[in-house]
């Protein structure tokens, strides 16, 4: 019988099996550790990106309160920063998402 914990790894692609079971094997620990382990790694991967664009959005909310009301419409040095900034954010999301 078998252990009513255990993940049932069933794969559509042998070689794609053969892969990970080959990359689990060389880190020493089996598949279900090294599946979970990666999967975790991921998931903390996007927690981590998302609160560091989450507190530089509250910096920048921050800035925005905090400012004099003659200068709440950017200036045009302003305005590049910012689509620099979005721009370097949407080749990050590019990146992540390969």
């Amino acid at each position: 019988m078998s252990d009513p914990k255990a993940m049932n790894l069933r794969f559509p692609d042998p070689a794609q099996r053969a892969a990970i079971a080959a990359a689990a094997k060389q880190a020493g620990v089996s598949m279900q550790e090294y599946i979970l382990s990666a999967a975790y790694d991921r998931a903390t991967a996007v927690e981590r990106r998302f609160l560091e664009g989450f507190r530089a959005s509250m910096a920048r909310s921050g800035a925005a309160f905090a400012a004099e009301p003659s200068s709440v419409d950017p200036g045009a040095e302003q305005r590049a920063a910012e689509a620099e900034a979005r721009r370097d954010l949407e080749q990050q999301e590019r990146g992540h998402a390969a």
